[in-house]
């Protein structure tokens, strides 16, 4: 890699203390935003992708450590590694907050009547389970629903809508026993469409 370098037109100088850094650097943040994307997708059982994944990160990684044992005495190459782990973390969960993949329970606790909040998730087809309990300050309605995750922020703004006081958790799902239970179909619409196959 150096001599590429070398015949562009840089120093040793240059690439050992600049362009070397820069490369350990992006290539750290490469391999572990693929590494954390991973993980992610083997809790959420994603099978087909995650092998995938693995072997870039595992291949960026050899790239990058073999340019640290090649310039063992070079300081800054430890600096721009652990930096780039550290920003590669940081993108990694960006990334996977933006693609909002799989499932997560939501549970919902409410001293207050929760019919607006209901009739919300029966307007977006979510199912959902309503129960009675009693809690410390009295009776609570608990609300339980399995949603995919990318609507969750349109969920989460109604919860506080609807019930401001309201206590929900939400926790990440690996599997669910059927893919559509979290989905209720408007059985209208889909029996419109049978007549209307039958028809033609």
């Amino acid at each position: 890699m150096q001599e590429f370098f070398n015949e562009l037109g840089f120093s040793n100088e240059i690439f050992a203390f600049v362009l070397l850094p820069i490369l350990i650097f992006f290539a750290r943040v490469a391999d572990v935003s693929i590494g954390t994307m991973r993980v992610i997708l083997v809790m959420q059982g994603k099978k087909g992708i995650a092998p995938l994944l693995g072997f870039f990160e595992s291949f960026i990684w050899l790239l990058a450590i073999g340019q640290i044992f090649q310039h063992i005495d070079n300081p800054i190459s430890y600096i721009s590694y652990a930096s780039g782990y550290a920003f590669g973390t940081f993108v990694g969960i960006i990334l996977e907050e933006k693609m909002a993949i799989g499932r997560v329970v939501v549970r919902i606790i409410t001293a207050l009547p929760a019919n607006d909040l209901l009739h919300y998730l029966e307007t977006k087809n979510h199912r959902y389970s309503n129960i009675d309990a009693m809690g410390n300050d009295g009776k609570v309605n608990v609300i339980f629903t399995v949603v995919k995750r990318n609507t969750l922020k349109e969920l989460i703004p109604k919860i506080k809508e609807y019930n401001p006081k309201a206590f929900f958790t939400i926790e990440g799902v690996k599997k669910v026993s059927d893919e559509e239970f979290s989905y209720k179909e408007n059985k209208g619409i889909v029996l419109g469409k049978m007549l209307d196959i039958r028809s033609k």
